[in-house]
């Protein structure tokens, strides 16, 4: 059997017979990026703020980059605000599947993820 280079929901490479994606160079992109951000978060974290704080400003960065990304292509700021519950709907439900998938993917890695994050 090949096994084909595959990503798991976390990013991590697997075999064939354990995954179902195969991986792209826009998803292999699209992974490290995410793991370049994270990395810029926990590098926010010290005695100066904590995992909270650190979370609210990264979502407050993705709220504020999402909006300046959904303005781009209108004309006028008008045009723009009558999108406003559509782009919203838009982003929250990319939010809330990308959540769910993380949450069940560390639910189901939790003992993996805890070592690891002790030994950081």
């Amino acid at each position: 059997m090949s096994e084909d280079n595959t990503l798991n929901l976390n990013g991590q490479s697997e075999t064939n017979a354990d995954a179902a994606v195969e991986i792209t160079p826009e998803m292999q992109g699209f992974y490290q990026r995410a793991d370049a951000i994270i990395g810029v978060a926990n590098s926010q974290l010290g005695d100066e703020a904590h995992s909270g704080q650190v979370g609210a400003s990264l979502l407050y960065a993705a709220a504020r980059y999402s909006a300046s990304v959904a303005s781009i292509g209108f004309v006028k700021g008008d045009d723009f605000a009558k999108e406003k519950d559509d782009i919203v709907e838009f982003y929250v439900k990319q939010y809330r599947q990308m959540l769910s998938d993380n949450l069940t993917d560390y639910a189901q890695n939790f003992d993996k993820y805890i070592n690891i994050n002790k030994t950081s």
